[in-house]
């Protein structure tokens, strides 16, 4: 059963490196425990990635992983607080403590993984190619080599597209993305295929199309700063909802299927 959800509060957040820097205190509390010790989890997320984290027509903030790390935060007793950032300066957030943990589909691979704690994923997809629907040329990675690609800079796609040999230009996200691409000042956009899927149902977009799978199976996480005293309670509360079917409730609403594993 979906848990009931504690209040939730919503901070627009977007900082620059050095100004989020500069908010640290010199009396610094565990990593992650100042959040929690005051009965709240603290998340940093995009809040303009649907399906994962948007507003909805009220202006209220919603979303697969909205709703994942509020169950997470239910279940370890806490309420949950909200800043919103661009996908670029996330990590700065994160490291500067202005919140506890990182809840926007943050893909795990070796060098996050070496610089943060990961939490066990939430969520398995596939990465995708996006191309304007009448670009026939575009069918697999090798035909990217040498065209303009659209990608937040810090994202794993943004190294998928460079490693098939394209030129990347930095964008916000996704709606960014497929703008550029759609005006043709892009060749091609690489993201996560529930992601992308979503923009297309809800839009009814039919100017751009998936031109291929990239084959990259992905699972994606929460993060947190090094040595996090929550990243075992956070697992363990994964683990419950996982076990009581609140995973499989919240994935089936948002994608009527069962992509928590």
């Amino acid at each position: 059963m979906l848990r009931t959800s504690h209040r939730l509060l919503v901070l627009p957040v977007v900082l620059a490196v050095g100004a989020l820097a500069a908010c640290s205190s010199g009396d610094e509390a565990p990593q992650g425990a100042a959040g929690s010790e005051a009965g709240v989890l603290r998340v940093g997320t995009e809040g303009t990635y649907s399906p994962f984290s948007f507003h909805d027509a009220d202006g209220e903030l919603t979303g697969y992983d909205v709703e994942v790390v509020t169950a997470v935060a239910d279940e370890l007793g806490l309420d949950v607080e909200f800043s919103e950032t661009t996908w670029d300066s996330i990590f700065a957030g994160l490291e500067a403590e202005r919140y506890d943990v990182i809840a926007n589909q943050v893909t795990v691979n070796d060098e996050r993984a070496g610089k943060y704690d990961l939490s066990e994923p939430y969520t398995v997809s596939t990465g995708v190619a996006l191309v304007a629907a009448d670009n026939d040329a575009v069918t697999s990675l090798a035909d990217v080599s040498g065209l303009t690609a659209a990608q937040s800079a810090t994202s794993n796609w943004s190294q998928v597209a460079t490693d098939a040999g394209a030129t990347v230009e930095s964008v916000e996200g996704l709606t960014q993305a497929v703008a550029l691409l759609k005006q043709g000042r892009i060749d091609v956009t690489f993201n996560d295929d529930l992601a992308v899927l979503d923009y297309l149902k809800q839009s009814g977009d039919t100017s751009v199309k998936i031109a291929f799978e990239t084959g990259d199976t992905v699972e994606q996480a929460f993060a947190l700063r090094k040595g996090s005293d929550l990243t075992v309670r956070i697992d363990e509360a994964l683990a419950s909802l996982r076990a009581d079917g609140t995973l499989t409730q919240i994935s089936e609403k948002w994608f009527g299927d069962d992509v928590t594993q």
